[in-house]
């Protein structure tokens, strides 16, 4: 199947959307489709989007499309996503061989948790190659239902200290505990992402993933902001659609005010595509040189800074034009309203502001400034 050019498997996700609209559900039959329509293995070597081949933009707006369909099966998507980017990154060759084959035989999930709990995690040395876990990770999208989930944690060993990777088998070890009591958000409720607790798991040196501190590695991982924001627009794209078919539905087609709301939230939503495409056509094209990594970032963070905006702005003009009746269920709206308010926290936002900020002036002159990016290297996403 041609995963981007089958308009009913995106359908099937939206159609089922409110149905696992609850606390704890996971979206069972929606990564169902996605594993029998080669979703889950799409940027493996050999595949359409095989990392290697640089289609940032095709998975980009593989992400949105997802998005669009459901916000927390897009949040999983793209955590999964994420690890097997990380894993092509740093990965062993015996590494990556075992780990694509849990995805492509196994249609396994994986997931990146590195949001810390308290004191976090810390990764204890045992010798022989073993290692013991203790602490706890927050915002464990997926949860329970991750068989692969990449985490981060302190590594502490007389050999070498940092901030370590590592991918748990699942089945192979105890099991995580995972607190559900935790997850009580106001939206994106479908992602599961409960507190885990990996005390007393143990796992083996061949578990660990590239070397200490390689996660932090730019611009690999502020780069990777540009995955959420694309399934973050397809949420302001599911607004537009859902606006769009309300009013025609009521027949106010002919209200200049609706009128105008509506083309504003038209061109926001381009906008925003625009954005998203021009990051992914940057991103192939820059070199891993300081000046050009530089560069990169500090536009992902524009576009990042971006894409809230217009999903902000979009969010407000849509309940203008839909009113209190548009916002109650069954209505669509107000479930994709909540999902996209809460991911839309992300971490750090001013952080990211200023250091657009701090680019620019660090430059000679504003002249050409985001047109200077060497391709010297491509495919960096």
């Amino acid at each position: 199947m041609n995963s981007l050019s089958s308009p009913l498997l995106y359908q099937k996700i939206a159609q089922n959307a409110a149905h696992i609209d609850h606390e704890g559900c996971f979206p069972e039959q929606e990564f169902k489709l996605m594993a029998d329509a080669g979703l889950l293995e799409i940027v493996l070597p050999g595949k359409s989007m095989d990392f290697e081949q640089h289609k940032s933009n095709d998975l980009l707006m593989l992400l949105k499309t997802i998005g669009k369909a459901n916000l927390p099966v897009g949040r999983i998507y793209e955590g999964h996503i994420n690890a097997l980017y990380l894993v092509h990154l740093f990965g062993k060759t015996e590494q990556k061989q075992r780990w694509y084959a849990d995805v492509i035989l196994g249609k396994k999930m994986f997931s990146v948790w590195n949001t810390q709990d308290m004191e976090g995690v810390r990764i204890y040395d045992l010798g022989n190659g073993k290692y013991r876990l203790q602490g706890c990770k927050t915002f464990c999208s997926g949860a329970s239902r991750i068989a692969r989930p990449l985490v981060t944690g302190e590594l502490v060993s007389a050999r070498k200290k940092g901030w370590q990777m590592f991918i748990i088998p699942t089945e192979k070890v105890k099991e995580i505990k995972a607190d559900n009591s935790f997850w009580k958000p106001l939206g994106m409720r479908a992602s599961s992402s409960f507190r885990m607790d990996f005390t007393g798991i143990e796992i083996s040196e061949n578990d660990l993933l590239g070397l200490p501190d390689a996660y932090y590695q730019q611009p690999h991982f502020n780069g990777g902001a540009l995955r959420f924001a694309a399934v973050q627009l397809g949420g302001a794209e599911a607004l537009f659609e859902e606006t769009h078919k309300f009013l025609k539905g009521l027949k106010r087609t002919d209200d200049p005010f609706q009128r105008a709301r509506i083309a504003e939230i038209g061109f926001l939503v381009e906008t925003g595509n625009l954005w998203i495409k021009q990051a992914g056509l940057k991103t192939d094209q820059s070199s891993e040189n300081p000046e050009s990594i530089a560069q990169l970032l500090a536009y992902v963070n524009m576009t990042r800074t971006m894409v809230e905006e217009i999903c902000l702005r979009c969010m407000q003009l849509a309940e203008r034009s839909v009113g209190a009746r548009g916002l109650m269920r069954p209505n669509p709206m107000e479930r994709i309203h909540r999902d996209l308010t809460t991911y839309l926290r992300q971490p750090a936002p001013d952080a990211t502001l200023t250091a657009i900020g701090e680019y620019i002036l660090k430059q000679e002159n504003t002249t050409g400034i985001w047109e200077n990016l060497s391709v010297t290297k491509p495919g960096i996403l």
